[in-house]
């Protein structure tokens, strides 16, 4: 859903509210998909500052299905997001390119809503997530998710770089 902020730049000084809900049903990233449970509205609070300039307060809560990087297992993850920013409309793409503006959901005085949605999520996104800190993982051998059973694979872990000396010992076991 995009926003027309150009009220906002009309009225010096002009306060808005909207409640806008979020219409994705999967975040989706370049490795991975992964299933929105629950989400709620994102409330948005923008005031005009003058000289295209708004100030933007906006708040949403999403919780998303993750598989749990070692065992697999899926987990929910729920992210609570509070952003406060300055916008300035003066500034042309090339402006912010210049500056390190990673603002890309404003095009002109539109916001488009699901972009920072997905935008602010992907920042907050931890590297790995895990059902639980001392998860175990599954066995590497059997694929058996070691946090509810235990294998009888061979754990004995040989450097590949010793594999030669130990063809050479096996040969002399056997004279």
């Amino acid at each position: 859903m995009n926003l027309d902020l150009s009220e906002f730049l009309s009225v010096s000084d002009k306060k808005g509210h909207f409640d806008v809900p979020i219409e994705m049903e999967k975040f989706q990233t370049k490795r991975t998909s992964n299933r929105i449970a629950d989400k709620s509205l994102v409330s948005i609070d923008f005031r005009n500052c003058g000289k295209k300039k708004v100030h933007m307060d906006a708040s949403f809560s999403v919780t998303i299905i993750f598989p749990c990087d070692r065992c697999l297992e899926d987990i929910s993850r729920e992210f609570k997001v509070d952003v406060n920013k300055d916008i300035d409309l003066n500034l042309t793409d090339e402006d912010r390119i210049e500056q390190l503006d990673e603002i890309t959901y404003i095009n002109e005085t539109y916001l488009d809503v699901e972009k920072f949605v997905y935008n602010e999520l992907l920042v907050n996104l931890p590297m790995k997530v895990l059902c639980k800190n001392d998860c175990k993982g599954i066995c590497n051998r059997c694929g058996v998710n070691l946090n509810s059973q235990s294998c009888d694979c061979d754990t004995n872990e040989l450097d590949p770089r010793m594999s030669k000396i130990l063809d050479i010992f096996n040969n002399f076991k056997e004279v």
